[in-house]
């Protein structure tokens, strides 16, 4: 699965994106957070507030509990703000 980062979220992880193979028991947006801030210190500081990060599956915004069963890509970024 391909992962892409943004903004701020981009820049404390250190790469744009990334390829993963994922474990059997990642089977939704939230276990997906939960595995990367498992992979090293600059996964866990990018994802330490979950409730503020958003995800996009397959270019379309995600809560946490979405599936990711037949998914290609998963997009992580900071909240966005108008004016």
């Amino acid at each position: 699965m391909k992962l892409v980062y943004f903004a701020w979220v981009r820049e404390r992880i250190g790469r744009p994106e990334e390829v993963v193979d994922l474990p059997a028991e990642v089977a939704t947006v939230a276990d997906l957070v939960g595995w990367l801030k498992g992979r090293g210190e600059e996964y866990a500081h990018a994802f330490e507030n979950e409730g503020v990060v958003r995800a996009a599956v397959d270019r379309v915004h995600a809560k946490p509990d979405t599936p990711l069963a037949g998914a290609a890509e998963v997009a992580f970024f900071p909240p966005m703000t108008g004016g």
